[in-house]
Formats: structure tokens, sequence, C-alpha cells
């Protein structure tokens, strides 16, 4: 059986945008591309042919990756989410202990996680570590580059 995968709406709509453009847009570009690359003659030695086609198989396997990911969706629905207790679907707001500064993270799964966008998976470190916390409560999370202390400001 495969692993449910923890997704909000919001990544669940943008997986299913990300699969039509791979379907219907990047498909036909591929396709025109190795049409391309064959005009061209002699494949044992078309770099542009060879690169093309492993474009193609890229593609195909994001379409595989992400038909999976969906097919085993359990939606994380935010709107039950409790407000008192981090978990997953939480936004929490923290006070970096270090760095004496306010950040705030949404609790994703592992398949929507974007540090860039501080969407954290519930299984990195701070993720875990936040799970089943309550506001004020002050947490220690054993990262990587050491202890990282943070006071829990607020839960939404």
């Amino acid at each position: 059986m495969d692993k449910m995968v923890a997704l909000t709406y919001e990544g669940i709509k943008d997986l299913e945008q990300e699969l039509k453009n791979l379907k219907v847009e990047r498909r036909k570009d591929i396709a025109q591309k190795i049409k391309d690359a064959r005009a061209q003659g002699d494949l044992s030695e078309n770099a542009e042919y060879d690169a093309a086609k492993d474009e193609q198989a890229r593609i195909e396997a994001r379409i595989v990756s992400i038909e999976k990911m969906l097919r085993n969706a359990v939606l994380i629905d935010q709107e039950d989410a409790d407000k008192d207790t981090v978990g997953l679907g939480s936004k929490v707001t923290l006070f970096d202990e270090e760095f004496k500064e306010e950040i705030t993270y949404h609790i994703v799964g592992s398949a929507e996680a974007n540090p860039e966008k501080n969407r954290i998976s519930n299984e990195s470190p701070l993720g875990m570590g936040l799970l089943g916390r309550k506001g004020g409560e002050a947490v220690e999370i054993d990262a990587p580059m050491g202890i990282i202390k943070y006071k829990i400001l607020a839960i939404s």
C-alpha cells in the first residue's frame, strides 16, 4: 500500500494545476523539440535529441509522481484545526530566542514543504518538535546546527 500524502486544499490545487500544465503544455513542447531534433538527421550523435528525450523522461516521471500523490492525498482540514495545539495545517508564530525575531511557519505534509515560503514539513525537526505543543510554550529544537530555542506566540 502507498503512503498517504497529507495536503492542504491549496496544495491539492497547486498539484492539479502543475499536472495539467505538464500534460497539456510541457508534453506538447517536448514533442516538438524531439521532432525538431529528429529532423537534424543522425540521432546517434544528436545532443539536442538526447537532451529532449531526457527532459521528456523527467516530465513523465513528475506526472506519475503527482498522480500518485493525488491518489493518496489526505486533505488537511484547516477549518477544523485546533487553535490551541500545533497540528498538521497549523500556522505557528514563533519567537526565535537567539535572533530576537518573530517568524510564522505553516506546518504541512512533506509533499508541500517549501522552506522559502515558510511551509515546513511535519516530518522536519522543527515540524516534529512543534506538533502537539501549545501557545506560550518554550520549545527547544534539536536541529543539525544545534539546539534552537523558540517560544510559541500564536497558533492559527
